[in-house]
Order: structure tokens, then C-alpha cells, then sequence
């Protein structure tokens, strides 16, 4: 089954940023956290998983938001090519985050993706729980989400969950996943000429 290029928006943190090894990337460098891999990120709330300071973990959490750090946010391998095809036949493309602001969001996705400003559409909700009411009010068939919590909560809702496969995530669960954006591409049903 393919996905209509309307019909499918994305998570920004842990789907098109790699905003986790930014985050060990803070947490080595301005605050001298060692020992700490990607992998054991196992859990979203990274308190219950992560044997660090509590406070420490908060501070890098907001440093993040607001875009105060000096370590690079990457985007995850693929992604600014796919989107940039994306863009050729659904604009503009949505992102529904659970940050409670967009903070440098827009700048570094602009910068990313080489587009102007309407061909993304980003929506902070603050709330993971608030994000299947605005992907209904967008007609959003299918979202790419990396927290598995959420993705019920959309199915609940009538929006189809695609996992983006991360550490904290590897519970059994009943729906699609992709471990990359090339796997992303595949999922779309790419028309067969360019518009």
C-alpha cells in the first residue's frame, strides 16, 4: 500500500532531527557526561532510562527548545532529499512537534531543506496528546512518529502511525515501520511525472 504525498506529515524530534545525539552531544561536552551511548536511550522520558542528573536532563531539554548550544543538530540520513522531492507534490509539508515553541525550528528547517517558508508548515502543540486532533483538522492520513505512545493515541484517533524505528521504542507494537527515510520514500507513491 502507498501513501498518497498529501496525505502523510511528521514528527520534527527523532524523525527529521537528530535531536538525541545532539542531546549526548550536550551532555558530554557542557556538562561532562560520559559513558552514555545512543542505545541506551531505551525510554521516551529519558529520566526513567538515563543515570543522570534529573535537573542536568531538564536544562539540556530546554537548551534544545530554545536553541542554545553549539553542537550541530543534524537531520537524520535522507531526510532533506526526500523532503525536497516531497515537496514537488504536496506543499506545504507538515510537521506537528510536541514542543511547546518552534524556537529555531523554521530557521534550521529552511536552512535544511533549501525551501521557502510556505512550503513548510510547522505546528507546536505542547502536549503529545495533542497531536491527533490537529493531524485530523489536517486531513493527515498517516504520520512518521518515534514515540510509541503517541502512535496508539493516533490510531485511537483514526490516524494512521508510521514508527520511526529508534531504541526507545522497540516494544512490540502492530504498526508500519521504517528505519530510514529512504524506507519513507518507498511508502510513498511517488506519480509517475514530476508535476
Amino acid at each position: 500500500m502507498k501513501i498518497d504525498p498529501d496525505s502523510i506529515a511528521f514528527d520534527f524530534d527523532g524523525v527529521l532531527a537528530d535531536t538525541m545525539t545532539l542531546f549526548l552531544d550536550i551532555a558530554r561536552k557542557d556538562y561532562r557526561v560520559q559513558n552514555l551511548r545512543y542505545e541506551d536511550i531505551t525510554c521516551y522520558m529519558l529520566k526513567d532510562c538515563l543515570e543522570m542528573d534529573e535537573g542536568i536532563i531538564e536544562t539540556i531539554i530546554q537548551r534544545i527548545q530554545d536553541g542554545s548550544y553549539t553542537a550541530p543538530l543534524k537531520p537524520m540520513a535522507g531526510a532533506a532529499e526526500v523532503l525536497t522531492q516531497l515537496e514537488k507534490f504536496s506543499s506545504p509539508i507538515l510537521f506537528v512537534t510536541a514542543r511547546p515553541y518552534t524556537g529555531p525550528i523554521l530557521d534550521w528547517m529552511q536552512n535544511l531543506l533549501k525551501m521557502n517558508s510556505e512550503s513548510i508548515k510547522v505546528i507546536t502543540t505542547g502536549s503529545f496528546d495533542a497531536k491527533a486532533e490537529i493531524l485530523r483538522d489536517h486531513r493527515v492520513a498517516y504520520f512518521v512518529e518515534d514515540r510509541l505512545e503517541t502512535c496508539f493515541q493516533l490510531k485511537n484517533a483514526g490516524v494512521e502511525p508510521v514508527v520511526f524505528k529508534q531504541p526507545w521504542n522497540r516494544q512490540v507494537h502492530p504498526f508500519r515501520e521504517v528505519g530510514s527515510w529512504q524506507d519513507i520514500h518507498s511508502l510513498i507513491d511517488w506519480k509517475e511525472e514530476t508535476p
